[in-house]
């Protein structure tokens, strides 16, 4: 694991996103234990504290959950849930720009999905 710490957003954010990529990715797959806080603030050379704020808000959106004195685990139906958000953001993000900018531009959605496929 690394990560490119990005000053513009707040550490814990970064932290839970990695572990996000990881759960998509399949390097931490469902019902498997994650790393510690101190593991992971080892790890990045940053506060335990500021690991745990990253960790708790997968907690808060139940892609992780704790087994007490044992450690954090990868919900069942994490990746899933994972994936919806990353769909939504992507289109928020991405698409809804793209379409905004082409409307500006004059370009019609039957043009700008030549353009897509014409890409692909």
């Amino acid at each position: 694991m690394s990560i490119k710490i990005d000053d513009s957003r707040p550490i814990f954010v970064q932290i839970a996103e990695r572990i996000e990529d990881d759960i998509i990715g399949g390097g931490m797959p469902e019902e498997s234990q994650v790393p510690s806080t101190n593991q992971f603030a080892a790890f990045y050379g940053i506060n335990p504290a500021t690991a745990a704020k990253g960790v708790n808000l997968l907690v808060d959106e139940e892609i992780l959950y704790k087994k007490r004195g044992i450690g954090m685990f990868v919900a069942t139906g994490a990746k899933a849930k994972l994936m919806e958000k990353r769909k939504e953001q992507f289109f928020e993000q991405y698409v809804v720009t793209m379409i905004q900018e082409a409307e500006k531009l004059g370009i019609t959605i039957e043009q700008l999905t030549d353009m897509i496929r014409r890409r692909g």
